[in-house]
């Protein structure tokens, strides 16, 4: 499906998610679909199967919510060149690494501070103008923590697109590149699916992926 088709109620999630990344969180976000187990989907379930088995009647609503939450994304942006010229700045951005642990002690990037439980309570307290660039190691994890802040209120909240790795390779080569398994790079997006599940009520909370 090329990125310029229109999604339709015929296609399946794995199309819809190749256009449209923002789509697996979006969805969560505001119909709880695919946040945990009982609310999940296969890749090739067509959208109208997803949607009615969340008794969700509009598809032209879900598709249209889809397509503004890409475009929401797109705001939320913010290259890696712009983020070292903001650094530079008077008040530079509050840069936040939401990558794991270990992800931090392979490489990280000169004034960034790790995320953690603790971080996340604070920050919560910051006054909601806070410039903030979030990034993590290709760029997803980032715009979802970017999402999470903007969804609460948070008015200056930015991800870096590419991640540190576009920055080693565009800013900073001295920045180690890396590889690290899959199901280490999704901790930051299980954490904030966890909030959300508990704050909707989600049945199933334990099986939160």
């Amino acid at each position: 499906m090329q990125a310029t088709a229109r999604i339709t109620k015929h296609s399946t999630m794995q199309e819809i998610l190749e256009v449209y990344p923002s789509a697996q969180r979006a969805l969560f976000g505001r119909y709880h679909i695919g946040g945990c187990n009982s609310c999940g989907y296969e890749p090739e379930d067509i959208l109208e199967k997803v949607a009615n088995s969340h008794n969700i009647n509009d598809l032209d609503e879900v598709i249209a919510f889809i397509e503004q939450a890409a475009q929401a994304d797109q705001q939320l942006q913010m290259s890696p060149a712009d983020v070292a010229a903001a650094l530079q700045d008077n008040i530079p951005p509050r840069l936040i690494d939401v990558r794991t642990s270990k992800e931090w002690e392979l490489a990280r990037i000169q004034g960034a501070t790790l995320n953690t439980e603790d971080l996340a309570q604070e920050m919560m307290r910051w006054p909601k103008d806070t410039h903030i660039v979030f990034y993590c190691h290709f760029g997803q994890r980032s715009v979802d923590a970017a999402s999470y802040f903007a969804g609460h209120g948070f008015s200056n909240v930015r991800s870096m697109t590419g991640g540190i790795d576009t920055w080693s390779l565009s800013v900073d080569p001295s920045v180690p590149r890396y590889e690290v398994p899959p199901s280490d790079g999704k901790a930051m997006l299980r954490s904030l699916r966890s909030v959300v599940s508990k704050a909707a009520g989600c049945q199933n909370q334990e099986n939160v992926q």
